[in-house]
């Protein structure tokens, strides 16, 4: 090797030290006006706070407060179903196992929630069954997890975003009710029978509960609002999934006890892609919950949730700083507890499995524009922070990507758990360090 050829290598090798080093300054600089800008907020003076702050150019993680600790995650728990599905799903989401004999055709649930589903309408699995001239036979068995994830609020069973989990669900496991002249209209209309007047409630404002065991629906003598609407989960069971197929494809549907065999083959629905981004955008829990089972379905596992969570950190999470303790698939238990840290590492594998930053951040919330952060900065054409954020009682997180100025993508974890003021005056707060991380780095 000549002088000439050793001097170049030389020059190369001091100008990417020099870039190294330039970076690492920088990213301390920033570490020391991030921490100032904590010091001087007193609204994170009485509640517990984790944030991490990550350079994925120098792999550098530049600030970090209180990183390692364990917080409630609330919905930054779906971030965990979102790679999940990146890693497990083909380009379109299983939607039924079947079998033909004879003159039968004998078909299982996945968990797709996107089945009839009221944004998605995945139609293509409905079709399916539709069109067949075979006597069509539903077999049920294959989820052996409750109607509900662990440790999750069961006095919310009335409400929309706790719907309960099966194998096969249908227009979102929901009950729509509107107002229609003096009267409501049930959809689906199978349900209609299941709601009646509740003389004894003379409440001043309208709205329909369920029993909590059954399908049975009570409203008051209340004067109903012409624009009212609710929804609410019925009570699945293999006689009410059997009832609502039937009554859909307006065909009989029959019912055998019978375990799925390894050949079963499989109709696709709806893309993987579509279906993750409608989960993320809204934060839509039954989605994330139905997911989990469709990854067991794919993976050949038991359909549980306990299982498939712990077959994705087996084979996926390896590298995570810390052992989260992750029990569903939406983030309503408050047993999943996750650090800041591991939550950078994971926006990282996501980034990286991606490998397509527009794409990516189409499929999340984006600042000011869309999801469940369009209200949480200003609105705008040209967001720059893209994630997710986490709400439960007294925790509200965001967790994802923001750009900066300069052009620059850092990603972040903002936890805030056990605080008494008002959402909002949290929020704000959160807001305001990451607009500034935007705007000067």
């Amino acid at each position: 090797m000549d002088r000439s050829t050793i001097k170049s290598i030389g020059l190369v090798l001091i100008w990417v030290l020099g870039a190294l080093l330039s970076g690492c300054s920088m990213d301390r600089k920033i570490a020391r006006k991030v921490n100032r800008q904590f010091k001087d907020t007193k609204v994170f003076k009485q509640h517990h706070i984790g944030f991490a702050l990550y350079n994925r150019e120098t792999k550098n993680m530049i600030f970090e407060k209180d990183a390692e600790k364990y917080f409630t995650p609330a919905s930054n728990t779906k971030l965990f179903t979102f790679y999940a599905g990146l890693k497990i799903l083909p380009d379109s989401i299983p939607s039924l196992r079947f079998i033909e004999r004879g003159d039968s055709l004998i078909f299982w649930g996945t968990g797709d929630p996107s089945f009839l589903q009221s944004n998605l309408k995945g139609t293509k699995a409905f079709d399916f069954l539709k069109i067949s001239a075979k006597k069509l036979y539903y077999a049920a068995g294959r989820y052996t997890g409750d109607f509900y994830g662990k440790g999750w609020q069961w006095d919310d069973y009335n409400d929309y975003y706790q719907a309960e989990i099966n194998e096969l669900p249908i227009l979102d496991n929901l009950i729509q009710v509107k107002s229609k002249g003096n009267g409501i209209q049930v959809i689906p209309k199978l349900f209609e029978d299941c709601f009646s007047v509740d003389s004894a409630d003379q409440g001043k404002t309208f709205s329909v509960t369920r029993h909590f065991n059954e399908n049975v629906f009570k409203y008051p003598l209340t004067a109903i609002p012409a624009s009212f609407t609710q929804q609410l989960p019925y009570k699945v069971s293999t006689t009410a999934t059997i009832a609502l197929l039937a009554d859909t494809l307006g065909k009989e549907v029959g019912f055998l006890s019978m375990k799925m065999p390894s050949n079963a083959e499989t109709v696709y629905n709806l893309k993987r892609d579509s279906v993750l981004k409608e989960m993320m955008l809204p934060s839509d829990n039954f989605i994330a919950e139905q997911l989990l089972l469709v990854y067991a379905n794919q993976a050949d596992l038991e359909m549980n949730a306990e299982k498939v969570i712990d077959y994705i950190e087996k084979n996926y999470l390896a590298s995570l700083p810390d052992k989260p303790k992750w029990v569903d698939g939406s983030g309503l238990s408050r047993y999943n507890l996750v650090t800041p840290r591991d939550l950078i590492r994971l926006l990282e594998l996501i980034y990286d499995e991606v490998n397509d930053p527009k794409k990516l951040f189409s499929m999340l919330p984006a600042g000011g524009m869309t999801g469940t952060l369009k209200n949480a900065y200003p609105r705008t054409n040209d967001p720059f922070v893209f994630g997710k954020t986490g709400t439960v009682s007294n925790n509200h997180n965001q967790s994802g990507y923001v750009r900066t100025k300069k052009g620059k993508i850092y990603l972040f974890s903002f936890m805030n758990n056990n605080y008494v003021l008002p959402t909002a005056a949290v929020r704000t707060e959160m807001v305001r360090i990451i607009t500034y991380i935007h705007e000067n780095f």
